[in-house]
């Protein structure tokens, strides 16, 4: 029964033209792209939490080969506009149990079809104990989440851009 349900959402998936939106991506980035992410000069270790998460992100969400910027058909430049943390949620004490981070970043496409511009950001929710501080630890996480959904935003951008036909 199993067998005969997935097969059938199968068939109606590629019956309807489903594609993933990494095969859209492709239509703007092609088959190899280079990454640089401008280093921050107020906050610099955040900037290598954010390379690892936008490199990790070109790999598995547009399945495309990281290359040199000389041997690439697109170029990302990422720079991180803002990053932030704000309490969202306290206990009936007042202290803060919950905080938001927010990374806010400027993400410059160039290619040799064409070149974006796009502002994108994410958010994190996150917990702590009550009358706690925020340990290095659970800041880089939330950043490395918040920079996660940044560029999951970028990604849905470009994956629409490249689901239009091409203007004639």
């Amino acid at each position: 029964m199993k067998l005969l349900l997935s097969l059938a959402i199968l068939f109606l998936m590629l019956g309807c033209g489903y594609s993933p939106a990494s095969h859209y991506a492709k239509n703007i980035v092609g088959e190899s792209v280079s990454t640089e992410v401008t280093i921050s000069m107020e906050d610099p270790q955040h900037t290598v939490i954010i390379k690892d998460a936008v490199d990790t992100a070109i790999i598995t969400k547009f399945r495309t080969a990281l290359v040199s910027k000389s041997s690439s058909q697109t170029h990302l430049k990422f720079s991180i506009a803002s990053v932030s943390f704000s309490p969202l949620r306290y206990d009936t004490n007042g202290y803060v149990i919950t905080y938001r981070t927010t990374v806010a970043m400027t993400v410059e496409r160039v290619s040799k079809a064409s070149n974006g511009h796009y502002a994108v950001s994410g958010v994190y929710d996150f917990d702590i104990e009550p009358n706690a501080i925020i340990s290095d630890q659970a800041r880089f996480e939330a950043i490395r989440q918040s920079s996660q959904k940044a560029i999951d935003v970028f990604i849905a951008h470009v994956a629409a851009q490249g689901s239009k036909p091409p203007k004639e």
